[in-house]
């Protein structure tokens, strides 16, 4: 069963359900035992009373009657005496009998086939049960507060380490390496045990997340070295006079690898840093700009795969953003786009609050939009290519790290339709 309600409440509400039970039977108790007790006390001395008048029955003369507030019957008793309807058919023994909003006791007894009642007023003691009933449902209501005040406190108490333990959880300085312990701050008792658990997992963590970063700045930076290679072979090929056109075009598609490469080296390396500082240094680029460069260096594949290139600018040159950064997520989703369509058209449109890539490919289903910028997932329809499922999940990565937006949404042609938004509040810089 899923509770909603916090720890907190929950514990409050188990006082007070418990103390409703509790005070509740306490308080149903009481009230029959009172009846109980009532009901022996009024049958003792109302039949003391009927057995006195049936011995003066007995001699035939009425030396006392009945005390001022009780009434007696008999069958064949004349006047006053004489037995009404409404208790003909009581049976012997203790009876209430109500008359005109009035509470009667009545105790019937029957000797010789003859039929005796005595009734009494009761007024007085319903005015004394209603003060006794008022008295138990205030004591009944005053518990309930008090066991409300109570479980507050109590829960207040027990829950104080778990909130102090769920905040340094919640705090992100626990995944940093000179992180202290947790355990130390408490008791050897069940948020002790917890917090021992914390400290062991996030020990664990770090060293993961080391492990990861120390891969990612070492295969980042090991990779620069080749790839520089690579591309200065590129540049010394191009000045040979001997190479034809088509030489040429196959070196410069070498050499926009490189660089493609080079720039996810470092966009690799970026996310692996974690401090803010690191960040500072990048390269700087308006959406303009890197559209522009980005829209002349796919042009010309897109166009020799028989595809149309659509490019709408709207972004005045202004604000600056990260330029690896920014570069990988354009990047990305118009490489996205060019693997994926084969018939139609690419659109890039940039505006001043970032940009959409369309294609007129074979998309994306909605049911598997949601997790379709998961690492390693990709779309189950075949005409999505041979892809890794790597290329979204770097642009979610990115956006979340620089607190973009990222949408997927179907184009009017079938498609696919992504769109970024850069978000106004975002440092400039980082």
């Amino acid at each position: 069963m899923e509770f909603k309600q916090s720890l907190a409440r929950r514990i409050v509400i188990a006082f007070v359900l418990l103390t409703a039970l509790v005070a509740g039977s306490f308080a149903v108790g009481i009230v029959n035992i009172v009846h109980l007790i009532e009901e022996r006390l009024i049958t003792t001395e109302l039949g003391g009373d009927l057995n006195r008048l049936l011995r003066m029955d007995n001699m035939d003369e009425w030396r006392t009657r009945p005390q001022m507030d009780q009434i007696f019957y008999f069958d064949g008793g004349k006047g006053d005496f004489a037995l009404p309807d409404d208790v003909k058919g009581l049976s012997p023994g203790f009876h209430e009998v109500f008359r005109e909003g009035r509470a009667f006791h009545a105790i019937v007894d029957r000797v010789d086939g003859r039929q005796y009642v005595l009734m009494q007023d009761q007024s007085g003691y319903e005015e004394r049960e209603q003060v006794l009933f008022a008295v138990v449902l205030c004591g009944f209501i005053a518990s309930l507060a008090l066991s409300a005040i109570l479980g507050w406190l109590v829960a207040r108490h027990v829950m104080a380490p778990v909130v102090r333990l769920a905040g340094q959880v919640l705090h992100r300085d626990q995944l940093q390496t000179p992180a202290p312990p947790l355990a130390k701050d408490y008791a050897q008792d069940e948020v002790g045990q917890l917090a021992a658990a914390f400290d062991d997992s996030f020990g664990r963590l770090r060293n993961v997340l080391i492990r990861e970063r120390l891969f990612t700045s070492d295969v980042s930076h090991e990779l620069r070295t080749p790839l520089m290679v690579m591309a200065s072979s590129c540049e010394l090929l191009l000045e040979n006079p001997s190479l034809d056109a088509r030489g040429k075009a196959q070196i410069v598609r070498m050499a926009r690898a490189c660089e493609e490469m080079r720039v996810l080296v470092q966009t690799f390396l970026m996310l692996a840093r974690t401090e803010h500082d690191n960040v500072k240094l990048s390269p700087q680029v308006t959406l303009s700009a890197l559209a522009d460069d980005l829209a002349a260096q796919w042009r010309e594949p897109i166009e020799n795969k028989g595809l149309t290139f659509i490019y709408e600018s709207y972004a005045a040159q202004g604000e600056f953003y990260n330029a690896p950064f920014l570069r990988a997520v354009m990047g990305n989703l118009l490489r996205n786009a060019w693997h994926y369509t084969e018939h139609g058209h690419i659109r890039l449109v940039v505006s001043a609050s970032g940009f959409s890539v369309e294609d007129s490919g074979a998309g994306i289903p909605e049911g598997q939009r949601e997790v379709i910028f998961q690492p390693f997932v990709r779309a189950s329809d075949q005409r999505r290519g041979e892809g890794l499922g790597l290329g979204l999940s770097l642009v979610q990565r990115i956006c979340e790290n620089q607190n973009w937006h990222v949408m997927l949404t179907s184009s009017d042609a079938g498609g696919c339709l992504f769109r970024v938004e850069l978000a106004d509040e975002r440092p400039a810089i980082s």
